[in-house]
């Protein structure tokens, strides 16, 4: 389910809700056994030989990544798969997705990392840790209090269901793009397959309706991915489909009619297939990926998806024959706890060494560009008038293609030091602070999307120079204004508390982006709901300087010049092409009482042209943010231009 969808048909399946709930049946059914036998527990022992297990693949398929990367892929993507390297090894993938989530979902697979497929095990993984310990603690309570080992199970894992169905639900509307990756929203479908392992023995039905509820139960999973929108709306309520379309499979059983759809499920080549499934897991999503990187494509189509479909098939069926099934049957690693540590401990130790060398690699050439970057990478400061280039011919553009996951604006500290800090929860985990020295002079508040996040690299040098205490809210994919159609509700909850929060603080300026450009079309129009949230905070004496959106396109810009060099006319536009007429834009903002317009147009496309690099500094980041590194070098006309809009 999980391979097909993601290479044929570019969806989400659903299959890997019904894999955790699997994973939770079974591991229950097997603790129930040992507690009801009298057996010991012998956690320690469950999670090695566990960890043991499913390490060795794990690691085959990071070097392979590994590898294929340094062959395939462009440098710009590198520290993003190695630190996912470390987050997949280590079991918390989902944790890092779940962070960068507002940038996950997109259409092109080509964009998105060749690991964060390790999201789902990492919750695997995590819960593997988990379910053990309260199947412990209910065996100790059961023991304590005299009451039945089963009764406590359905007590504690009825709570977990209920307390994560209910968070699930609650976070999947507000930011579902976190919710698909949080392990807290995702414990409900584990316990689900506890509770589902209680009921079994109960859920006696008669050979007919178990053939119907078979083929009912499988026709219903495997369509859940056309039918619903799996990467939209899950996990919350609607995920209850695949689990329960599994779960009538799984009461099903084996009817032994011929027609029973466990005759199919039975079928040698689907048995042979589940006996590598985790590999087949492990491998088809890099080998996707890679591909369209390599060959610079959004989808593969039948026939390629056909191909690489078979090479995963292949790579799956040597790292379970050659890797997997050796170590799982070898009687020197099976002869005790410390052979199976010392296996994990070496499969730790394989991936590690590769990638903690990398990244230092990169590191010592970062710090060797950085040390150079006054003289050889100027950005926006040529084009200032009388700006002497002093830089060298062949010097190399900044920021390094393997640094860019620096380039994204973050103040020095949370807001939760600030006298000031917001009260409403919704906004304590998206403030950020720049605390000044003494007193400070005066009080910057920043709101808004990524948009406006890529200016903190300016506005954070110039605050401190000036010793304003800088504050940003910032929420991704969410502009700031007054509610909207166009907007989540999540995003607009989040916009109230923010507005609410301004006329809290009351301070001496709000900044945020006015206008939303538009990848394919020259139109950069007003933010909605930015008139009316501006008036609120007019009302109140506080004024907003609003800076127009960069031009954005259907490319990434960075690619491109890593691609076709830093100079390239195939990786330039005309503004004109980009966005909308500047006077008219300046002439509607000139009509909205409390917003400055700030127009840096003329330093991101200098000369009426948009480059990739200025100043032998790459501009963009992507297809539609600024490098902070760029926007930092606009110093000088920005801070001029800053003042000058609030008369400071």
């Amino acid at each position: 389910m999980v391979v097909t969808y993601h290479i044929w048909f570019g969806r989400v399946s659903g299959g890997v809700d019904v894999f955790l709930l699997i994973s939770a049946f079974l591991l229950t059914l097997s603790f129930i056994r040992k507690v009801e036998g009298g057996r010991a527990l012998q956690l320690g022992r469950y999670w090695l030989h566990q960890f043991k297990r499913l390490l060795p693949p794990v690691v085959v398929v990071l070097l392979g990544t590994l590898t294929a990367t340094a062959l395939f892929v462009p440098q710009s993507r590198w520290t993003e798969i190695l630190s996912q390297s470390w987050a997949s090894l280590l079991y918390f993938q989902n944790w890092l997705l779940a962070a960068e989530s507002v940038d996950y979902y997109a259409a092109d697979h080509s964009t998105a990392s060749p690991l964060q497929h390790f999201w789902s095990l990492s919750i695997q993984g995590q819960v593997f840790i988990l379910w053990p310990l309260l199947l412990a603690a209910s065996a100790l309570l059961a023991k304590a209090f005299r009451l039945r080992f089963r009764a406590v199970v359905l007590a504690v894992f009825g709570a977990v269901f209920a307390a994560s169905f209910t968070f699930s639900v609650i976070e999947t509307y507000g930011n579902q793009a976190h919710a698909y990756f949080d392990t807290r929203t995702r414990l409900w479908e584990f316990a689900f397959g506890t509770l589902l392992a209680l009921a079994l023995p109960y859920l006696k039905l008669p050979r007919g309706l178990r053939v119907v509820a078979g083929w009912l139960g499988l026709a219903a999973m495997l369509s859940v991915g056309f039918l619903l929108d799996v990467q939209g709306q899950f996990p919350g309520y609607v995920a209850l489909m695949p689990l329960m379309a599994a779960s009538l499979v799984i009461v099903a059983g084996q009817t032994g009619s011929r027609i029973g759809a466990d005759r199919f499920l039975s079928w040698k080549p689907l048995m042979r297939l589940g006996d590598m499934s985790y590999a087949l897991y492990l491998w088809h999503w890099p080998v996707l990926v890679i591909y369209l990187i390599w060959r610079d494509r959004q989808e593969v189509g039948p026939v390629g998806g056909t191909a690489i479909i078979m090479l995963s098939l292949v790579l799956a069926y040597l790292t379970t024959k050659l890797v997997e099934r050796p170590l799982r049957s070898s009687a020197w690693v099976n002869r005790n706890s410390m052979r199976a540590a010392v296996v994990i401990g070496l499969c730790v130790a394989l991936v590690a060494a590769p990638v903690a060398g990398w990244q230092y690699g990169l590191k010592v050439q970062a710090e060797r560009l950085e040390a150079e970057a006054l003289k050889n990478n100027p950005g926006a400061r040529v084009l200032l008038a009388g700006f002497n280039d002093m830089s060298t011919p062949d010097a190399q553009p900044i920021p390094l293609l393997s640094a860019l996951g620096k380039e994204w604006g973050v103040l020095e500290t949370d807001c939760s030091d600030l006298d000031t800090r917001p009260s409403d929860p919704v906004l304590l985990d998206s403030c950020m602070a720049s605390v000044p020295k003494g007193e400070a002079e005066k009080t910057v508040l920043v709101i808004g999307d990524s948009h406006t996040e890529q200016w903190l690299g300016v506005l954070e040098p110039m605050a401190k120079e000036h010793n304003y205490q800088l504050i940003s809210l910032l929420m991704g994919a969410c502009s700031f204004g007054e509610s909207s159609e166009g907007r989540s509700p999540g995003c607009n909850d989040f916009n109230a508390a923010a507005l609410d929060y301004a006329l809290e603080l009351n301070p001496d300026a709000v900044f945020t982006v006015a206008t939303a450009a538009d990848p394919v079309e020259a139109a950069d129009p007003p933010v909605d709901g930015l008139p009316e949230a501006s008036e609120v905070l007019r009302q109140a004496g506080i004024p907003m300087v609003g800076v127009r959106d960069n031009p954005r396109y259907s490319f990434d810009m960075l690619r491109c010049a890593e691609a076709n060099g830093p100079h390239s006319e195939e990786c330039s536009a005309d503004v004109s092409e980009k966005l909308s007429d500047p006077v008219s834009t300046a002439s509607y903002f000139a009509s909205v009482p409390g917003v400055e317009l700030m127009d840096m147009t003329d330093l991101i496309c200098p000369y009426g042209t948009c480059v990739p690099t200025v100043g032998n500094v790459y501009v963009y980041l992507d297809d539609n943010h600024l490098t902070t590194t760029y926007t930092a070098s606009m110093i000088d006309a920005f801070e001029s231009r800053f003042h000058a809009a609030l008369n400071w």
